[in-house]
């Protein structure tokens, strides 16, 4: 088993706060050279490449520290909340069912599209247990039946985005650091990440700090209006995780996190609502640089870079850094 960068660097971790080896790193970085940017250069660090089976992307990311905790303490059922065309829900269910973990879905209304079809055809066959909640509200008092209902159960937060499950993205922001130190991308000045739990964010502003990277922005681009994801909240997260860190052994060096700049403008209506800007920059980054980017998520967030980039936000002195999170399989 390969070594954590968290763990090398907190050797105490090791036995604390295990990891489940699900995908195989680093993720690959490129040079995005065929987009429309007026400013300095933007690249990619491409997490739709990370899984090793059932998804790929910032979920898995998340799940090997959650689902080894899970693991440590013996529960049996996973119970989590997405949307109807939930990734996370979806990659949840396969990985635990490849290790011996039952999943119970209880599934939010979203707007209705090929993609959620598809995706809520993916969902059932999945092997998880679904519960058709509707309202945020609903599935609030469902919880603790659900917890209830099924043996020796535990909650996970929507999208994994808990203290457990951000330490993927500071063990990423560590990943990111060594490929900087060995020349495979330049220092970026700012990462753009979407934002629909906050666990990617969090992690990686307490982990770029962490890592020496200090100052890096993490821009946190929100695309979901269902939970709340201001910056105190991504920086409350990240102070949870820290505290974490800490409490299983590791000493952790007199480091601040990362800066944290957090916009609502490519929100559109809401959770999962397409936007004119977003289905824009799907189809410019598949045409041009044959990414493959979906409208919930990484379609606004790069909305967001290509937008920020015209209104001359980013330096010619640094490049941009697009966090691919996309990991359809």
């Amino acid at each position: 088993m390969t070594e954590t960068h968290l763990h090398r660097r907190f050797p105490t971790l090791k036995a604390s706060l295990p990891r489940l080896p699900l995908g195989t790193g680093p993720s690959p970085v490129r040079e995005l050279t065929h987009l429309p940017t007026a400013s300095g250069s933007v690249w990619l660090k491409d997490d739709g490449a990370y899984g090793d089976g059932g998804w790929g992307g910032n979920k898995v990311r998340k799940l090997e520290w959650l689902l080894a905790d899970v693991l440590r303490r013996d529960r049996r059922t996973v119970i989590t909340v997405g949307g109807l065309g939930t990734n996370w829900g979806l990659a949840t269910a396969r990985y635990c069912r490849e290790h011996g973990v039952d999943t119970a879905l209880a599934l939010v209304d979203q707007p209705m599209d090929d993609h959620v079809r598809d995706q809520l055809q993916r969902l059932r066959d999945s092997g998880a247990r679904l519960y058709f909640t509707h309202s945020k509200v609903r599935t609030v008092a469902t919880v603790p039946w659900l917890l209830a209902r099924h043996r020796r159960a535990c909650f996970i937060p929507p999208g994994g985005s808990n203290a457990v499950g951000a330490l993927g993205y500071v063990e990423t922001a560590f990943e990111l650091a060594e490929q900087i130190r060995e020349g495979a991308l330049p220092r970026p000045g700012s990462v753009v990440v979407p934002v629909g739990s906050g666990g990617t964010a969090a992690g990686l502003s307490l982990g770029l700090g962490l890592a020496g990277l200090s100052d890096v922005t993490v821009t946190a681009v929100v695309v979901n209006d269902t939970l709340r994801l201001d910056r105190h909240t991504l920086e409350r997260l990240a102070r949870r995780t820290a505290k974490l860190l800490t409490d299983r052994g590791a000493a952790l060096p007199d480091a601040q996190p990362s800066p944290l700049v957090v916009t609502r403008d490519w929100l559109g209506p809401g959770y999962g609502h397409p936007t004119p800007a977003a289905l824009a920059a799907l189809a410019l980054a598949r045409e041009r640089e044959n990414l493959a980017l979906e409208p919930v998520y990484t379609g606004k967030a790069m909305a967001a870079l290509l937008d920020l980039d015209a209104g001359g936000r980013w330096s010619r002195d640094a490049p941009v850094l697009f966090l691919n999170t996309n990991g359809p399989r």
